[in-house]
């Protein structure tokens, strides 16, 4: 579809026939001019989401395409999955869109809470077991939408989020003019890479992501080779789902489905062993076996206790027959004999000719130009949990006055041991298009995290990361993955500065920086 001008897309506008408020941009799919945006439905008090169509109703192409778009939306709508959100409604230029809107559609879904994926991977890779079964629940979507002649168009990672039950789910349905269920597939392959990397493999992914290295010879390179932790077989089903070509290419979701299958019983296998011995990431404590979980506590610390003791006697059965085979070979220690030289491991399992992967990295892109500060109307105390933190201080950390603070109480246990953790929400007078976020003052230890909202007290579930940083000394920037445009903004504390019970953050004062 051709270019169009969307300034005027910024939370508060009214679309469709003045019945849709924007509330907040979650993404663009560049491809097809797609802009994906919750929204609030005033005639039925509920938040939706939208995937704006834009461009220009003269341009008879665009308009074709648009059309061919919003023709797949409404044959969705029929289609009901839990790994799909809702269609609600379609809007067309003089069914619910006028001309003079610059749009060419409008494709209405029923909100999906959650998080975004994006924000999923942002801070590091998902474990490979949780993985395997986000994407297992999404191809189920995917086969049972192709059982009913449907294309989904899941091949762009914003369009999906992570519901507050730890599924994937395509969230702003609206699949390209030209998508195919191949593509579908593919990004079945793309979502588990995204998953095992924090890297996107198929063309037109956001800014935000990096897109995955490829060898000299134009290969997408293995997951195992940038994550050593993952399964060579999950490592394979990514790439081979992905690439065209080739006599080992899976090209059905059934196919995905099938070995996603062997992968999870292959790791359920082994999580039994990881998760007794402390796995931080099974974060419930639960021990998963073939068949079904225990949960059982005093199960867990006899199997936790057995495996130790197992695992003490193995290694002092292989240090007593080391010493006996250092005695073999040297003899009595006056003796002297010929030096062994053990040749080391190779330093990268990388193929030959092949640059290692951290070289393959795309370099930071340079920060954003910026504009002059903008003062927020208020600043609050934001603790989904309470009344929290100094509420009376709140002010101080946007009057610009380095003598006066605002501090968090003291705890005696580390966020998010006590609670998942406290900050400051501030509110704008007109929405603005944030770059960066400077800290001043800040107790250094902290680990901070830039989060969008749609209202001052949302539920932390219904805000959006958009940046994350750790406090030092002095002044820390926090530079935002990409301009976001909004009216209300949380600085939110997910790591206390301090120790030894003595747990506490100070902030001197906060500096909100547009683009330029």
């Amino acid at each position: 579809m051709g270019k169009a001008q969307v300034g005027s897309l910024a939370p508060g506008r009214v679309v469709g026939d003045g019945r849709y408020r924007l509330l907040a941009q979650f993404g663009v799919d560049e491809r097809g001019d797609a802009h994906l945006w919750r929204a609030r439905d005033g005639q039925l008090k509920r938040d939706v989401a939208l995937t704006l169509l834009v461009g220009d109703p003269a341009d008879p192409e665009a308009a074709r395409l648009a059309r061919r778009t919003l023709e797949r939306a409404t044959h969705a709508s029929k289609f009901g999955h839990g790994g799909v959100a809702r269609v609600l409604d379609v809007l067309a230029l003089g069914s619910g869109i006028t001309s003079s809107e610059g749009l060419l559609g409008v494709v209405v879904a029923e909100w999906t809470k959650g998080s975004d994926l994006v924000d999923l991977v942002a801070q590091r890779p998902v474990a490979p077991g949780a993985a395997a079964r986000m994407v297992q629940a999404l191809a189920e979507a995917v086969e049972q939408a192709h059982q009913n002649g449907l294309v989904l168009g899941l091949d762009h990672p914003q369009r999906l989020r992570l519901t507050p039950s730890g599924a994937l789910k395509l969230a702003f349905p609206g699949p390209l003019p030209e998508a195919t269920l191949r593509d579908d597939v593919k990004a079945l392959g793309a979502v588990l890479y995204l998953l095992l990397t924090g890297r996107w493999a198929l063309p037109g992914g956001p800014p935000a992501i990096p897109p995955a290295p490829t060898t000299p010879q134009g290969r997408i390179v293995p997951p195992r080779q940038l994550v050593p932790t993952v399964p060579a077989d999950l490592s394979s089903l990514a790439v081979r789902t992905i690439e065209d070509g080739g006599n080992g290419g899976i090209r059905t979701s059934a196919a995905i489905l099938r070995m996603l299958d062997q992968v999870a019983e292959e790791e359920e296998r082994t999580q039994l062993i990881k998760a007794v011995g402390g796995d931080p990431a099974e974060s419930e404590g639960t021990v998963w076996t073939t068949k079904k979980p225990v949960k059982d506590v005093a199960r867990r610390r006899k199997l936790a206790l057995g495996v130790t003791v197992l695992v003490v006697a193995t290694v002092v059965i292989l240090a007593w027959a080391g010493l006996m085979l250092i005695n073999v070979f040297q003899g009595d220690s006056k003796v002297s004999g010929p030096t062994i030289n053990v040749a080391a491991p190779p330093a990268s399992s990388q193929p030959a000719g092949q640059p290692p992967a951290s070289s393959q990295q795309p370099a930071p892109p340079p920060s954003p130009a910026v504009g002059a500060p903008v003062k927020p109307q208020t600043a609050a105390v934001y603790n989904p949990e309470g009344k929290g933190d100094n509420a009376a201080r709140a002010k101080y950390a946007i009057d610009g006055k380095p003598e006066t603070q605002w501090r968090t109480e003291q705890y005696k246990q580390q966020f998010p041991a006590i609670k998942p953790g406290v900050g400051l929400v501030v509110t704008f007078k007109d929405p603005i298009n944030l770059s960066q976020v400077k800290i001043d003052g800040g107790t250094p230890g902290t680990k901070v995290e830039i989060r969008s909202a749609t209202e001052k007290n949302p539920d932390l579930a219904d805000t959006k990361v958009v940046g994350n940083g750790d406090l030092k000394d002095g002044e820390t920037t926090i530079p935002l993955a990409q301009p976001t445009q909004g009216e209300y903004f949380i600085v939110w504390i997910t790591q206390l500065g301090g120790a030894d019970s003595q747990f506490q953050t100070e902030i001197a004062d906060l500096t909100f920086l547009p683009a330029g």
